[in-house]
């Protein structure tokens, strides 16, 4: 499929897209006339890209994850203790921002059911 597609498929713009491609999120064939291509396992790709980079990890640690997650569909998969390192740093921050987005959901939850709108609550 060209990058139109995908971008139709995803909800991403053709612009991000070239992007994670220039970061090395996604990776694309090249036709004769140098238009992309991209198969079925880029829309999965793209979208789980998408979906790291707006949890708020940076490009190059969101390639690292999805090469990670790659491997981890080997039988055996490994990684070196410098990178496990990097991903349980990044993990305990993941924990963190998760706490907090919780801790301020919560508030807007009981908010909305003090006020006569509570019938909101769970509405979205």
């Amino acid at each position: 499929m060209k990058i139109g597609e995908l971008s139709q498929r995803t909800g991403i713009p053709a612009r991000m897209l070239r992007y994670y491609e220039e970061q090395g999120l996604l990776a694309s064939e090249r036709s004769a006339n140098g238009y992309r291509a991209y198969d079925e396992a880029d829309v999965e790709r793209a979208t789980r890209a998408r979906g790291l980079v707006q949890a708020g990890l940076s490009t190059r640690l969101a390639k690292v994850v999805l090469d990670v997650e790659r491997q981890c569909a080997l039988a055996q998969p490994t990684c070196s203790r410098e990178l496990a390192e990097m991903l349980a740093t990044e993990l305990s921050a993941l924990d963190d921002r998760l706490a907090c987005l919780t801790k301020s959901r919560d508030a807007v939850a009981r908010y909305l059911t003090l006020t006569r709108n509570g019938d909101l609550v769970g509405a979205a």
